[in-house]
């Protein structure tokens, strides 16, 4: 299922506007911080879907029956562009447990590239909620290969994924990998690629935007 956070106007519609400013993007500490904003937002949104459970809780005059999340997710984010939304998301999720995969791209000199997976800290997921954030959501590759490696051996109560920007080609790719049953949270969806697998229009390399140039793997 895929949330589309942007198709109503919001304040989350205005951030994704700034990340794709070429002007604002300048910026790279307002870049990251409207990332972070972002996972604020999509952590607000998700945690309405989370199983909840009353607790009575004393306050100076009596007690109040709260509402309370049942338990706290595990929150996992591909390094290193995915970092500032992770934040966001730990922010409000905030005794959230934490993992950390390096997925990245590895080019070849036909332009072609795989998904490569070089390191992994991963708390126990079995029977746990997990997140999985990225900014980008481009060919689908680099979540489906981070999903399939950290449930390798474990098992997963449920799954769900939190991007900035996601292409439709890259929401079918996961889709047909993992099932329409994990839900997609997108802060907004773009149509394309182009010949390199870069969303259209996007807003370009979000870990070199948020955190500078690098060589190229």
């Amino acid at each position: 299922m895929v949330y589309h956070l942007s198709e109503q106007h919001s304040l989350l519609s205005n951030w994704v506007a700034e990340l794709r400013d070429v002007n604002v993007q300048n910026d790279r500490m307002r870049f990251r911080r409207n990332l972070e904003r972002i996972g604020e937002v999509a952590a607000y949104e998700l945690s309405k879907q989370l199983p909840s459970t009353i607790v009575p809780t004393t306050t100076p005059l009596g007690i109040h029956q709260s509402k309370v999340l049942t338990e706290q997710p595990v929150l996992a984010t591909i390094l290193r562009a995915g970092l500032p939304l992770h934040q966001g998301m730990l922010n409000y999720f905030d005794k959230a447990d934490n993992a950390f995969i390096s997925a990245y791209r590895k080019h070849h000199e036909d332009g072609s590239f795989e998904i490569r997976i070089e390191y992994m800290s991963c708390p126990d997921l079995n029977n746990r909620i997990v997140i999985v954030s990225d900014p980008m959501l481009a060919t689908g590759a680099s979540l489906v290969e981070t999903i399939k490696a950290i449930t390798k051996n474990q098992t997963p109560k449920s799954l769900h994924i939190v991007v900035a920007i996601a292409s439709k080609k890259g929401i079918e790719t996961v889709e047909a990998a993992l099932g329409k049953d994990i839900p997609i949270w997108c802060g907004d969806i773009d149509e394309t690629l182009n010949d390199h697998s870069y969303i259209i229009p996007g807003l370009g390399d979000a870990g070199d935007l948020a955190y500078g140039t690098k060589m190229q793997s």
